[in-house]
């Protein structure tokens, strides 16, 4: 993404979403100009899980809102509004929406995922095409 100003008040209706998979979306509050860190919501529809998987990015963060069973390499514990966790890089972990509201976690990674600036690109020019 291009490299602008960065906008010190963040208001999450601003962010641009990603639809990782059909259970997860993701709001991208920082890490699209310039930052050294990106911080997104991270949100698991009622009822779904978002299977075990790793990635090289450090992610530290708090559940913003909602209730689940969180695994983090071997240890599983239900979560909700206020607890924070941490997951190193390359370490498995998992959530399962176990309550009657999306469950939300504010995450912070570094370095930035590339990974999602790139989604983020691809949907972009996806969208160019169907406007042409």
């Amino acid at each position: 993404m291009k490299q602008g100003k960065i906008s010190y008040f963040i208001d999450p209706k601003d962010g641009p979403k990603l639809s990782q998979i059909p259970q997860l979306e993701t709001i991208i509050l920082t890490g699209l100009h310039g930052e050294k860190m990106m911080m997104v919501l991270n949100t698991t529809k009622v009822g779904s899980t978002v299977p075990l998987h790793s990635h090289p990015y450090e992610q530290i963060g708090m559940v913003y809102s909602g209730k689940a069973k969180l695994r983090i390499g071997d240890e599983e514990r239900v979560v909700q509004k206020g607890d924070f966790y941490c997951i190193p890089p390359n370490t498995p972990h998992s959530d399962t929406c176990i309550g009657n509201e999306p469950f939300i976690m504010l995450d912070i990674f570094y370095p930035v995922r590339e990974d999602f600036i790139e989604k983020l690109k691809k949907a972009s020019e996806k969208e160019k095409g169907r406007k042409n």
